[in-house]
């Protein structure tokens, strides 16, 4: 009786085995890949600018022959009366000796002379002026040192019928022998009709 049980529960064991074998859950399937969303399109990447050429460094002005140059140093307009001055650097590298007045002609936009009278000193133009009138003196001129000397006229137009005069370009013997120095002007010598023009002698002052 207890081994027909025995048999009875072992051969119950055995097929609910098998039906659990049987009954295996399979696994689920792969999921299918879902819509992907469309590629957004790159950007185009701007243009890049052409890099600047460097700009070559500008060469030091030459020296003149004789050794100076010219350049304007300044002035001033009141009523009609005009007061220039120009300065001569020593840009050589030995010293340079100037004595009294330099020669001075006036040119026009051609380069050619105006007509007009030049002397020392005021000339007529006005009373005494300051830098004009000064004493005649030697000096040496070291390297990198200058000397000025002023002019002075008038922009007065007195007679309607003759045309008015204007210099744009000056003509300058800075001593007797030297090199002719010829400097344009950016503000013109405006000598309205009056053909007259006064200038002092050399003044030393120290460009350093």
């Amino acid at each position: 009786m207890i081994a027909k049980r025995w048999v009875r529960a072992l051969v119950g064991g055995v097929i609910a085995v098998g039906a659990l074998a049987g009954c295996e859950v399979p696994p689920p399937p792969e999921a299918a890949p879902g819509p992907t969303a469309p590629a957004r399109p790159s950007r185009p990447e701007p243009p890049a600018w052409p890099e600047r050429p460097t700009q070559p460094a500008q060469p030091a002005q030459p020296c003149p022959e004789g050794g100076v140059r010219l350049r304007e140093a300044g002035g001033d307009a009141a009523m009609g009366l005009r007061l220039a001055s120009l300065a001569l650097v020593n840009c050589g590298t030995e010293p340079y000796v100037l004595d009294g007045y330099p020669e001075l002609r006036v040119l026009d936009e051609r380069g050619a002379p105006v007509e007009v009278s030049v002397g020392t000193g005021t000339n007529g133009v006005t009373t005494q002026v300051a830098g004009v009138e000064a004493a005649p003196r030697k000096m040496t001129l070291r390297p990198g040192a200058e000397a000025t000397f002023s002019m002075v006229w008038r922009n007065t137009v007195t007679d309607v019928t003759v045309p008015a005069v204007e210099g744009r370009e000056l003509e300058v013997v800075p001593r007797p022998g030297a090199p002719r120095l010829r400097l344009p002007l950016t503000q013109p010598v405006d000598l309205g009709n009056t053909g007259r023009l006064g200038y002092g002698p050399w003044i030393e002052r120290d460009a350093r």
